[in-house]
């Protein structure tokens, strides 16, 4: 399995027997599956999706929404919680647009899933820790 390190853009691969291990990555050695929100940027946004073979669940908010910021903990919760069959992420849309302008977001808090590198499916509003680990399942 290709996990992509969110520190280095380094692409490691792991077998899947090792994935509860708490991976490291080989060239900076920090983890490759923290059990919190990875953040994302214009420039690591779309090797990360498309490298990392682990389902993704990206948080595109911004820190003037309210709503983005109550739900911050309990994507936190659900990070802690899915780890490491899920990796969560977060892109802040108004300091990084570009990696989010392809994805159409007509409001925030939008959670979208990633498989592959292509969107499985997207979510718009709050959602408590429970709520963000039944999306995903």
């Amino acid at each position: 399995m290709e996990l992509v390190c969110s520190n280095c853009l380094s692409v490691n691969r792991i077998p899947d027997t090792k994935l509860h291990d708490k991976p490291i990555c080989g060239k900076c050695k920090q983890s490759l599956l923290p059990a919190k929100p990875i953040e994302l940027t214009d420039q690591s946004f779309s090797k990360f999706i498309a490298r990392t073979e682990l389902p993704v669940l990206v948080d595109f908010w911004a820190p003037w929404c309210g709503p983005c910021r109550m739900m911050a903990p309990a994507f936190a919760e659900a990070a802690a919680q899915l780890s490491p069959q899920v990796v969560l992420a977060k892109l802040d849309t108004e300091a990084h647009p570009q990696a989010a302008a392809p994805f159409n977001i007509t409001g925030i808090p939008t959670m979208i899933l990633f498989q592959g590198g292509s969107e499985i499916r997207r979510q718009s509003g709050m959602m408590s820790a429970a709520q963000i680990a039944q999306f995903v399942s």
